[in-house]
């Protein structure tokens, strides 16, 4: 491992012909003690679903030419966003909702500010007014982190049968 990773963004639209399967491998890596679970075996769908999404941005860590991790969303629909079933009521002003869908380091790289440093370059250049996250409610660190970013826990839910309970954490994005 080099100590430099370097980060590419892709959007909707101008994706590479590998890049589901790259996100699936970086995924199964990361996942590698859970993926007996169903719902992270559906990841190939998540990850079409998203990238497949008008607004779609991934941004990718790389050492060398090895994906490191990766953080993508896409804007949610106005009167869809994850946080209208929590009773958070945003600021006046606002007008849109950037969902990041996913944050993640492969374990040889973790604890290094790869995370944080993807969701930054993630959210850099996005003109919505809050971004929302889900985060499992077993998983307190990950929510201490998300905390350390800005983020607030204004609820919680489960959007499918099979998926965790999700802490729903918001951020103002200006």
């Amino acid at each position: 491992m080099t100590s430099v990773i370097n980060l590419r963004q892709y959007r909707h639209g101008e994706l590479p012909a590998d890049f589901t399967e790259m996100l699936v491998d970086v995924h199964a890596d990361a996942y590698a003690d859970a993926m007996d679970l169903e719902f992270n075996q559906r990841f190939p769908w998540f990850a079409n679903h998203w990238s497949n999404m008008e607004g779609f941005t991934c941004v990718v860590g790389f050492d060398g030419e090895e994906p490191t991790g990766f953080a993508y969303g896409a804007p949610l629909q106005s009167g869809r966003e994850w946080w209208r079933s929590t009773g958070y009521k945003p600021n006046n002003g606002y007008s849109a909702t950037f969902a990041v869908s996913e944050v993640l380091v492969r374990p040889g790289w973790r604890k290094q500010g790869i995370a944080e440093r993807l969701h930054e370059a993630l959210l850099s250049e996005r003109p919505e007014d809050l971004a929302v996250l889900l985060v499992d409610v077993t998983h307190p660190k990950v929510q201490d982190l998300y905390d350390s970013w800005g983020y607030t826990k204004v609820g919680e839910q489960q959007p499918f049968a099979d998926s965790p309970l999700y802490a729903v954490m918001i951020k103002d994005l200006h």
